[in-house]
């Protein structure tokens, strides 16, 4: 039966020492005179011995004491090989359907974009870091920007984590762990002020756009939680509207939020009566709020054929149309997700920060404060004005200073003595000064 003890050796490299005479060493006296590695060995539930080499003893013994922790519960056995082609038909396979189209396309991109740097036949376990450097340099190289080289490498980050939790990996084999980000300078958030969105108002061409608007400014939902807004999901009577999952059947999509949790926001009572004018000329019998007339009549009959396909967008060109609103306005430009933006903005001015978390839907305050609040005009003279108090008023003072002119008192400065004082050091005591032939030295 095979051991659960993970062993230390040492592991002989070269030839045998010998001494003066020619004869090979006894073995007690290689450790001094003979190059050695260390080794860590093993043995699995499979039965075989397993085997890892370190250049000191320090690193074999650090290792040995988890890799005994995992032997004893019975995961001794090395991660089952797999290269990177395989890991993207498993992950294609058991992600599908859990995440939002957009991120599971982001990460079967990334996967092609490193298979085609390092190879689809290439070892999961065989990857670097130092090839994910190259392959980050090689996109930078290509024209990419930083912040998308970025978004890359954390995305295949992911992707190794969740190797390691499918067993695909060992513990601390995540190669991107000790990659750095680079250090991108942050822009300004867009900021949308009330006039410039009155503009926006004013160049909606229908109810619908004026509808939309207003929700969006007042509530801060995203574009795809608003064009999968059903008319249950506003409460015209408490004035609310509920981002909640939809389970799908007969005319409705299957569609959850972001942060898969349901939330209720406040509607003011602006919003509520644009909202019911909409509903009164809205498509007979379209459970969705926010489509309008020709596109209920293809998309209900693309359901009843069979022909919809899930994961397309209820409502096309929604952001297109928005940008040339923009134009029109002669404001922007922006996007729908800048009216998100400054709705949160809006909320932070007047509400506290955790409250502000929960009415936009973010999972950690850190997203609140690092992409949706922007600093305007109020707040900059309100923090002069702050600082202005905080110096309060200061003495008057001169507009140069005396040190630095000459038409200043010397106060700092020492005053040339005259050359003759300067051979008579004690004029005051009588003593008289004489030539150095004359002197007694």
């Amino acid at each position: 039966m095979a051991t659960k003890k993970v062993g230390v050796y040492r592991r002989w490299c070269g030839p045998v020492p010998k001494d003066r005479s020619g004869q090979p060493l006894p073995e007690g006296e290689w450790p001094k005179r003979r190059a050695h590695r260390w080794l860590v060995r093993w043995f699995g539930l499979d039965g075989n011995r397993y085997g890892k080499t370190f250049e000191t003893r320090k690193e074999a013994e650090q290792f040995a004491g988890s890799k005994q922790a995992e032997v004893r519960d019975g995961k001794g056995d090395p991660p089952p090989g797999v290269t990177l082609k395989e890991y993207k038909k498993v992950h294609a396979e058991v992600m599908k359907g859990h995440l939002a189209k957009s991120t599971f396309n982001l990460h079967l991109k990334a996967i092609d974009l490193l298979a085609e740097h390092v190879g689809w036949e290439r070892p999961l376990h065989t990857i670097s870091t130092r090839e994910v450097e190259r392959f980050r340099a090689a996109r930078l190289a290509t024209g990419h920007s930083p912040s998308s080289a970025n978004r890359e490498v954390r995305t295949l980050k992911r992707l190794f984590n969740l190797a390691i939790m499918r067993g695909y990996l060992a513990p601390g084999q995540n190669p991107c762990l000790a990659l750095p980000r680079i250090k991108v300078g942050r822009k300004r958030n867009a900021y949308c002020e009330p006039m410039e969105f009155h503009a926006i108002l004013r160049a909606a061409p229908n109810g619908l756009w004026r509808a939309f608007l207003v929700l969006v400014y007042t509530t801060g939902l995203r574009l795809r939680e608003a064009t999968n807004l059903t008319w249950k999901d506003i409460d015209f009577q408490s004035g609310q509207v509920h981002v909640t999952r939809k389970a799908g059947g007969g005319l409705i999509q299957p569609w959850q939020p972001k942060d898969h949790e349901m939330r209720t926001m406040p509607l003011p009572d602006q919003a509520v009566s644009l909202l019911t004018a909409w509903q009164a000329v809205a498509p007979e019998g379209c459970p969705y709020v926010f489509m309008e007339h020709g596109r209920w009549g293809y998309y209900r009959r693309q359901v009843s054929e069979g022909r919809w396909r899930p994961g397309l967008d209820l409502v096309n060109n929604f952001l297109r149309r928005f940008q040339t609103l923009c134009r029109r306005a002669g404001v922007g430009p922006y996007t729908i997700h800048d009216l998100r933006r400054s709705c949160i903005t809006n909320w932070a001015r007047r509400l506290p920060i955790h409250v502000v978390q929960q009415l936009a839907g973010h999972s950690e305050i850190q997203t609140t404060e690092t992409y949706y609040l922007s600093v305007h005009e109020d707040d900059l003279a309100r923090a002069r004005e702050v600082q202005s108090e905080l110096v309060g008023e200061l003495p008057e003072a001169s507009p140069t200073d005396t040190k630095l002119t000459h038409r200043g008192p010397n106060r700092g400065f020492p005053q040339k003595k005259d050359p003759a004082e300067s051979r008579n050091p004690l004029p005051d005591r009588g003593l008289q000064w004489r030539p150095q032939e004359e002197s007694n030295l």
